[in-house]
């Protein structure tokens, strides 16, 4: 009964439940019986799956595929925090998934149930000192967006600047705090999903991620790097913070507007192709230029505007690496796709620490193992991200039986960096894009640097040539990256 009102009673069932000392157990229980119902739903369909046969089989999978989605949405839905995190992850990642089954997953991105006005009103107040409808010219009390730890609201300033105002939860920081503190769980679910790996490491890596999501003026300083470092960018937008309406609890941005991803599949396939490219820009320029990485980056997080512009939300976790964590992601591409030396690429793995060094199988089997993850970019020429490629890359680094397998692991600092790439070929797969990936890699790679290889390429280089040029009147040390801005942090 406890597990059951954790699920369904939202904020304020969670906040009774704290009171009483009981939150961690009842969402480990909420999540057990969230399984268990899941589990008991496709044994007492077994007979007829057993019995059917063909299209039919299928569709009485696709039912119970689509049954199970619909409980895992509800309950995680009134559940958030990391819980929630795993189904937004799932519902862009999970390639066993019917179409159905992943729309109905698609909804943990922006769409679950959101609190009540009246708290998000109380945390506003409590964080910025008075209630919104005397501190904006205008509020909307309906959220324009609920995730898994805060909700959106659109307001105008009093001096006509319209804004997006991000509430979190109240009590969310215990709620997670409960769901790290499932260590047990939490350590059989990544266990069954990377049995060789470091556990502990991993979740130290997700506890520090995910608790410092909770400060929103870490968010807001993360976001406003990036909205510096994509200023006048062609097809880049990210929002500006408005510090004044910012605080541990709220952080408030420029309103953005635009169509959601559900919106692209009515898009022509040029204009998808494009979204793509600028997706891909900004992943690996993130990377390599600006040394920092956006570890949420899932498809409610972005809004579309045509001829390839895309405006990027969310930066509560943001992963910044030192040229040191990034040397050894650049030897192994470099080896691997451009100078074609495999034993350089085996032992730059084991530099970065993907590959145990005593690892008793030969080079070209550990090549042929790693091959599908560059896949995209070994060779030039315009290749389409298909779901089945997308496929193919999650089965592959999910592939347990792989005699690589007991040797390869997940160094703490790459944890979010395999999240968004996986995530990346998703949602690529999803969009069916097609381009040159190698020449718009090429551009980017620190190692070639080459010249621009399409009209959006040519754009960001203008881009470039001009933040450049700004740089240099304004004397800044001219270092590539954020590490010259405030707030820097690695």
């Amino acid at each position: 009964m406890i597990a059951a009102g954790a699920a369904a009673a939202g904020t304020a069932g969670l906040v009774l439940l704290r009171r009483r000392g009981n939150l961690r157990i009842a969402r480990g229980l909420a999540a057990l019986r969230l399984a268990a119902r899941g589990g008991a739903r496709y044994a007492s369909n077994a007979p007829k799956l057993f019995a059917a046969a063909g299209e039919h089989r299928q569709q009485l999978r696709n039912d119970l595929a689509l049954r199970t989605a619909e409980d895992v949405t509800a309950t995680l839905g009134t559940m958030k925090g990391v819980l929630m995190k795993l189904g937004q992850m799932a519902s862009y990642i999970d390639d066993g998934l019917s179409p159905a089954a992943r729309r109905t997953l698609s909804r943990l991105q922006d769409s679950v149930p959101p609190m009540s006005a009246d708290l998000a009103a109380q945390v506003i107040e409590e964080e910025l000192g008075q209630p919104p409808d005397r501190l904006f010219a205008a509020w909307d009390p309906e959220p324009i967006a609920a995730a898994s730890i805060g909700q959106v609201h659109r307001a105008i300033t009093t001096n006509g600047v319209a804004i997006a105002v991000k509430v979190q939860y109240p009590g969310i920081a215990e709620t997670i705090e409960a769901d790290l503190g499932n260590v047990a769980l939490l350590r059989k679910m990544l266990r069954i999903m990377a049995p060789s790996q470091d556990v502990p490491a991993l979740l130290a890596e997700l506890r520090d991620r995910v608790t410092e999501e909770l400060d929103y003026r870490k968010e807001a300083r993360n976001q406003q790097l990036f909205a510096d470092y994509y200023d006048g960018h062609p097809t880049i937008g990210v929002p500006r913070i408005l510090g004044e309406y910012s605080s541990r609890r709220v952080v408030t941005s420029e309103l953005a507007d635009g169509a959601r991803f559900a919106e692209l599949a009515g898009w022509s396939q040029a204009e998808r192709d494009l979204v793509a490219e600028t997706i891909y820009r900004f992943v690996f320029r993130s990377l390599y230029q600006a040394h920092a990485f956006n570890g949420d980056p899932h498809p409610g997080n972005y809004l579309f505007h045509g001829g390839g512009r895309v405006t990027f939300l969310d930066f509560g976790l943001v992963k910044y690496f030192t040229a040191d964590e990034l040397s050894p992601l650049e030897a192994m591409v470099r080896y691997l796709c451009v100078e074609h030396k495999p034993e350089s690429f085996r032992a730059a793995m084991v530099d970065a620490g993907f590959l145990l060094r005593e690892t008793p199988l030969p080079t070209d089997q550990i090549v042929e193992h790693m091959a599908v993850f560059y896949d995209t970019v070994r060779e030039r020429g315009r290749r389409t991200m298909t779901g089945d490629y997308a496929s193919a890359v999650t089965r592959r680094f999910f592939d347990f039986r792989s005699p690589l397998a007991p040797y390869a692991r997940i160094p703490r600092s790459y944890v979010i960096l395999q999240r968004i790439n996986l995530g990346l070929f998703a949602l690529l797969g999803e969009l069916n894009a097609t381009a040159d990936w190698r020449l718009i890699a090429e551009e980017i790679w620190p190692f070639v640097q080459a010249p621009p290889s399409t009209p959006m390429g040519e754009a960001e280089a203008a881009w470039l040539a001009a933040r450049g040029e700004r740089q240099r009147a304004s004397r800044s040390p001219g270092r590539e990256g954020l590490e010259g801005l405030p707030g820097r942090r690695n």
